[in-house]
């Protein structure tokens, strides 16, 4: 069994592949500074789930601050694994009102993460970029060899720094890197600011559904649990290799609605807002090198993820309800 470093432990994803290394039999040192970028009950509520486990170690810290890197050498064990990052200022749109936060976190925040593993000798470090960073230059579904030059907003050009590290690190300390280009994650507590999230709770408490433009635009959706399996297959050694990790059934906006509202059994009250600028008309994803590099392929599907979600939101209602879904 192993050490591994996990960062944003009470993230949505970050939670789930830290129960999957404690269920596997692994000790996690989690970090995360408990941010309130969205509502904090949620991050709780997954700390909670982990915090019952002998080998789970935690500590609130902020990645972007350069003096943790002593703090984490003389906590963590002589025998790390791996690190993985998956502390990050999420999301599109929040990112043009603070890109600050953005860099510092996202870009500062795994340049500290790679120095801790050239002086402590961790000889794999796995990062969370974004599939925000296909450009719509590119046709879906996209693969890693598509134009990632051109982000269009602070949040993907954060991410493609923090690539342009990781590949740093490991031209220059051999650091083993694999750098996973997640597509959009839905499932049981996940970020209220996301579209499973949102129109599972407006529909459930018959508050207008938003949609940004005609409901045409699609999105690739994978449930957490066979993205946080692809993040732990992603420890592997690969050298340095870039995957696509979700994005397999692809559907639109409408259509994820009419899903909502069967499970649900309740009609989604829906209104129209312009397209937003810094949102793209489709995300699709291209998983063929996660399957030839890492063998993942998703497990499962949009009946039984939806199908999940909803069940969970039903359970926990009573906060659930009242979580902020901006």
């Amino acid at each position: 069994m192993a050490n591994y470093l996990v960062t944003g432990a009470a993230g949505f994803i970050a939670f789930r592949v830290a129960e999957l290394l404690l269920e596997a039999g692994h000790t996690v040192y989690g970090v995360d500074n408990l941010n309130d970028a969205y509502d904090i009950r949620l991050k709780h509520y997954r700390l909670n789930r982990l915090g019952g486990s002998p080998n789970f170690h935690f500590r609130k810290d902020d990645i972007s601050e350069r003096a943790q890197i002593d703090a984490w050498m003389d906590w963590l064990p002589l025998d790390v694994a791996g690190v993985i990052n998956l502390a990050a200022r999420a999301g599109v749109r929040t990112s043009l009102t603070d890109p600050w936060v953005y860099v510092s976190t996202n870009t500062v925040g795994t340049l500290n993460l790679l120095e801790l593993c050239r002086r402590k000798r961790i000889k794999k470090f796995v990062l969370a970029s974004t599939s925000s960073l296909y450009a719509e230059v590119s046709e879906p579904p996209f693969k890693e060899s598509d134009d990632t030059d051109h982000p269009l907003q602070p949040y993907a050009a954060s991410k493609k720094g923090a690539e342009s590290l990781a590949h740093a690190y490991h031209h220059l300390y051999d650091i083993d890197v694999t750098v996973l280009r997640y597509f959009t994650v839905y499932g049981p507590a996940g970020r209220p600011d996301m579209v499973m999230f949102r129109f599972c709770q407006w529909i459930a408490e018959g508050k207008p559904v938003v949609i940004n433009g005609d409901g045409e635009q699609s999105r690739g959706f994978t449930y957490l649990d066979d993205i946080a399996r692809g993040t732990i297959q992603a420890l592997k050694p690969v050298g340095f290799a870039t995957i696509n990790l979700g994005g397999h059934e692809v559907i639109t906006i409408k259509t994820l609605i009419e899903m909502l509202e069967q499970r649900i059994g309740k009609h989604a009250q829906v209104t129209h807002a312009p397209f937003h600028p810094a949102d793209v008309r489709t995300n699709q994803a291209d998983v063929t090198r996660a399957g030839k590099i890492l063998g993942w392929e998703p497990q499962v599907d949009l009946d039984e993820g939806i199908t999940q979600l909803v069940d969970w939101y039903m359970q926990e209602r009573d906060w659930a309800s009242q979580v902020d879904t901006p």
